[in-house]
Formats: C-alpha cells, structure tokens, sequence
C-alpha cells in the first residue's frame, strides 16, 4: 500500500483484507432459475456474475477470512485491536451480534464489538464511527468490517432484485498510530421518510415471522428500483460534493471514485452529474454484483492491490442505502 504519515488528527488505514465465496453464480445460470438472461442483466446493470455463499456459511464466516487478511496487511498483533464494528443488514442472528460472535473467532480481548446498520453505507458509516471513537483517545486501533450474506435475504422468483445481488466481505484495520492512506474527511446522512423504497418488511417487531409473512414472501428485500436509481445518483452526487467542499477541494482535486458497486447506470449517472471522467471511477461490480456493505471495502481492496493509487492522489469513498442512507470518506494516499 501507499504509504504516508498520520498528522494527530487523521486515522490511517493500517491495512486491508477482502473474502468472497468460491462459488460463481453467472448470468446465464440464474437466467435458467428465473425469467431473465444474460443481456438483459448486463445491459440494465452491468453485472456478469456474483458470488453466492454455501448453505452452511455465515456472515461472520465471510467476516473472519476477510479480518485475517487485513490484520495480516496491516502487520500487527490481534492484541491490538480494541474495538471492532461489523456492518451488515445480513448478521448471524437478531442477536447477539455478529461482531461478538467473530471477536471470539479470532482470539481477540474483552474489547468493545458492536453491529452497525446502515445497509449499503454501512462500512462507511462504520469508518466515520470508528473514527470518532479513536478521536476520543479511548481506544487505539479498529477492526471495521462490512460483511453480508445478501443470498440469504434473496427472493430468487423476482428478476428484479435477485439479479443484482451477491456475497462478500471486507475489513479495515485503522488508527491514529501508524502509517497509511489518510482518512481526511466524513459525511453521513440519511432520510427515513420512505422506507420502503428499499426493505425487508417482515422479521421485525413489526411484522413477526408467521404462516403468513413467510407464505407471501415477506422475509425477503423488495425495492422500488426506478426510486432507488434517481436517490441513489441525487445523493452520492450531493455528498461528494458537500465533503469536498467542507474540506477546501474542488471536483478537479479527485484522482479516484470508488462508489457503491450497485449499478453501472447508477455509476454513469453520478459520474456525468459530476463532470467526474469515467476513468476515474473504479468499478468491480460486473464481478460481484451489489454486496451491501461489503461493496466498498471489497472494491477497496482490489484497487489497491492492482497498484492503482500513487502517493499524494486523493480518493472519494460514496455510497448509499436503503434508509435512506448515505456517506462519503475522503482518503489521501
């Protein structure tokens, strides 16, 4: 990784690590589970494959290998780490969360371990939190994951959503110590006030399992895609431009985007809105499809392993998510 040193107030990102599941779920094999084919999923999204997850592997399984590898990029010890946030719509179980379940997976002290919500903003979210608390000076190095099993919450009947969905993970080791990219800057917001552009309405206190909210497939996510799309570029457009201007930059000051990998139309959209080039823009979905929270940190991590970034080249971290959610990091390498 490109290497600078921290100032007192910015975190750096000591390392990073990324997991996905073996299993390869292409077009043309879903087209043969549900009324679709491979041009159509290609041209109105972007996306050739995902990756789907074994039955019997968990969120917190695809967290773990992914937390390995980052605590392995960033060279320190698991006694380190003292606090870990786990992003993700898709945990283990209602509770506990899915963070405990993977402190105790990697040996790790009594330290503080809490679940983040934010859907596809959640790692984001969780890098804005995490720094915060480091700022605080209580805790001293993070383990931030963004970790989801979407196969899990797919209604593999409707061609709408099921298609655009897959697996994945990917970790962060920051702190305030050390040398890294730099995390310069946060924003985060949300809109509660429609929430079902993008939900899974039952399993809740609201709509508790029964015979009927399992018979009327209630239990999987359903969206309003055409909403979704106009909110997804309105607000990732916004935030990148509000952080960058809280920050004294201008649009011209962006070496790198890496989005939300959720749709290549999504992706033009915002770069178009932004008079950003596409050649800006690093995109891995056509490989991955949409991972939630795992999106950022997986498209992270394989953008710098392909040696992308220099030093000194500033990166913008966007997404958005159902909520409405949405945040923006801005990293300097």
């Amino acid at each position: 990784m490109n290497q600078v040193s921290t100032s007192n107030t910015s975190s750096v990102i000591l390392g990073i690590g990324s997991y996905v599941p073996k299993k390869i779920l292409g077009n043309t094999e879903l087209s043969s589970r549900v009324d679709t084919s491979d041009e159509w999923i290609q041209s109105r999204t972007g996306i050739t494959e995902r990756r789907i997850a074994d039955n019997d592997q968990s969120t917190s399984d695809l967290a773990f290998h992914a937390a390995r590898r980052a605590i392995e990029s960033a060279q320190i010890q698991v006694s380190e780490i003292d606090l870990v946030i786990v992003a993700t719509i898709t945990p283990d179980m209602a509770f506990p969360s899915t963070a405990c379940l993977l402190q105790h997976r990697l040996g790790l002290g009594k330290v503080a371990c809490f679940d983040l919500e934010a859907a596809c903003s959640g790692f984001l979210y969780s890098l804005d939190v995490a720094d915060a608390m480091l700022s605080s000076g209580r805790y001293k190095c993070a383990l931030v994951i963004g970790a989801e099993k979407m196969s899990s919450i797919m209604d593999w009947e409707d061609r709408t959503t099921c298609v655009l969905f897959g697996d994945g993970a990917g970790a962060a080791i920051i702190s305030k110590r050390g040398y890294g990219p730099k995390l310069l800057g946060f924003l985060s917001g949300a809109d509660g006030s429609n929430p079902t552009l993008l939900h899974q309405p039952a399993g809740g206190s609201s709509q508790p399992a029964t015979e009927y909210t399992i018979a009327n497939r209630q239990h999987f996510l359903k969206m309003n895609g055409k909403e979704i799309f106009k909110s997804a570029v309105r607000v990732m457009e916004k935030a990148t431009r509000e952080l960058l201007t809280e920050n004294d930059l201008d649009i011209e000051d962006v070496d790198h985007v890496i989005p939300h990998q959720a749709n290549v139309r999504i992706v033009e959209s915002m770069a178009q809105r932004l008079e950003i080039p596409m050649n800006k823009f690093f995109c891995n979905l056509d490989r991955h499809g949409n991972t939630s929270a795992a999106s950022i940190p997986l498209a992270l991590d394989e953008a710098v392993k392909k040696g992308l970034f220099k030093e000194d080249e500033l990166a913008v971290l966007v997404a958005f998510g159902a909520g409405l959610t949405w945040s923006a990091t801005l990293v300097r390498f």
